[in-house]
């Protein structure tokens, strides 16, 4: 059996600034009809940058959930803006760090059952010390943590953003250049 849905009918329900919101009709592999409410978002980038052991963080209040969450620098992806490009932005304006040069960790699907957003993640391991420029209605605090107590903090359940977990443990798992260096 094919897996896939084809598209009956598009309708549009909600058109926002950040999400457009879609209620489609759609014939299912054995021909049934079905409703598929879809959040299209332009995506996004994260950025783990890495200094000595350490990983650049950021607390954030998240509305969403009420709460303050504990992330790696991150943002949207503007529109027309490359990937690579939104994540050198984004990581200066949020944690005031110019990279020389960033490696891709690969790409994630966040909230695969009704949303289309696609995360880029990226490592840095070469920056500058620069100015954070937040944006008019963002608010968050920057600073460095050991890595051995984020890796802990996943363990334990105390970090729950998935890009951040995501690429933490891509970059524990991964061979780079400066790992060799610190060992």
């Amino acid at each position: 059996m094919k897996l896939i849905e084809k598209t009956l009918k598009s309708n549009i329900i909600y058109e926002g600034k950040v999400i457009t919101v879609n209620c489609d009709d759609v014939i299912l592999p054995n021909d049934n009809i079905a409703k598929r409410e879809i959040v299209h978002h332009r995506g996004g980038v994260a950025v783990l940058a890495i200094e000595d052991g350490h990983a650049y963080m950021i607390r954030q209040f998240r509305y969403a959930y009420r709460k303050e969450l504990l992330e790696i620098p991150a943002g949207k992806l503007e529109k027309g803006e490359e990937p690579y490009s939104a994540a050198l932005r984004e990581l200066e304006e949020e944690v005031g760090l110019k990279a020389s040069k960033l490696i891709s960790l690969g790409q994630i699907y966040p909230t695969v059952g009704y949303c289309d957003e696609i995360i880029y993640l990226y490592l840095a391991l070469d920056f500058t010390k620069s100015q954070a420029s937040l944006d008019e209605d963002e608010f968050l605090n920057a600073f460095k943590m050991k890595l051995e107590d984020l890796y802990q903090m996943i363990s334990d359940n105390k970090i729950s953003d998935a890009k951040t977990i995501i690429s933490l443990l891509k970059y524990k798992g991964g061979d780079y250049d400066d790992k060799k260096a610190n060992k």
